[in-house]
């Protein structure tokens, strides 16, 4: 049963991003500058070790793609004044202009995903995923619970 759900879910998340990437190609914006962006927009002044963790990939590729959307006015980077090494990331005006035009793609596409579901089913299944990522947000890696 277990190995369904993860395969379940793992095709429910390949086909959103899929889709998603479609409708965001049509306006000039990469999976990558969306996740990006929308990111930065949920954590405003985040640094890019925070921005590579959070995303779940090298610190080394965040600062590439930090690089081509400084270069295409879409991210700013201002420097931190508690350090002066580092760099906190911004959206700028263009950024948010292409988020706003995102924002509708994405509730388009979830409609089309959970339609035939009810307003009680969908509030169940978004209570169920937030228990589940709550979950799995809050226990330690393996390796760290069994030796310390």
């Amino acid at each position: 049963m277990e190995a369904e759900i993860i395969s379940a879910n793992s095709d429910v998340m390949r086909l959103m991003r899929r889709a998603f990437d479609t409708r965001a190609r049509k306006i000039g914006v990469t999976r990558a500058q969306w996740q990006v962006m929308i990111a930065i927009r949920r954590n405003p002044g985040i640094n890019q070790g925070g921005l590579a963790e959070l995303m779940d990939v090298e610190p080394i590729t965040v600062g590439r793609m930090i690089d081509r959307l400084q270069d295409g006015g879409i991210v700013e980077r201002r420097p931190d004044p508690a350090d002066r090494r580092a760099w906190r990331l911004h959206l700028t005006e263009k950024a948010d202009s292409l988020v706003d035009q995102l924002r509708p793609l994405a509730d388009d596409l979830f409609e089309e995903a959970f339609d035939g579901l009810s307003g009680v089913e969908r509030a169940q299944l978004f209570a169920l995923l937030d228990r589940v990522r709550t979950n799995l947000a809050t226990r330690p890696p393996e390796g760290l619970r069994a030796h310390g």
